[in-house]
């Protein structure tokens, strides 16, 4: 029995996708996909799903998400799910159809929040106004 286990992140969030044979269940915090709320995400989530149809069917998917919001939440897991499905089934096709439908179903994102600055208004960039008279 074939068990891949691949990682996603983005901003805080990291995703841990277990990708073993089966019937094509799909789950994020045993949660199923079809119950996952914002539908925004669920459908974020469904896109590597339905690019990779003909593996879908023979494997099952557990994904365990934490840290971030929402959206960082759908996109690690996004990252994590379309990594677990390349190495799963080895196939440069594939990987070839995730690069160029989205270059972000194989590679992170490395983008983070910048850290604020001393005597600024919480924000990263943001000064108190300078007045001279």
């Amino acid at each position: 029995m074939k068990v891949v286990i691949a990682a996603g992140k983005r901003k805080r969030a990291i995703a841990r996708a277990i990708i073993r044979p089966g019937n094509g269940v799909v789950k994020i915090n045993n949660l199923l996909l079809d119950f996952y709320e914002p539908k925004i995400s669920r459908l974020k989530l469904m896109e590597p799903l339905i690019i990779a149809e003909d593996f879908i069917n023979k494997v099952n998917i557990s994904v365990n998400v934490f840290g971030g919001g929402i959206a960082s939440q759908a996109d690690a897991s996004r990252l994590a799910i379309a990594k677990g499905l390349v190495k799963f089934s080895k196939s440069d096709k594939l990987k070839k159809q995730f690069l160029d439908y989205d270059r972000n179903l194989l590679v992170a994102d490395v983008r983070r929040k910048e850290p604020s600055k001393p005597n600024g208004h919480g924000q990263a960039r943001a000064k108190r106004q300078k007045s001279y008279r």
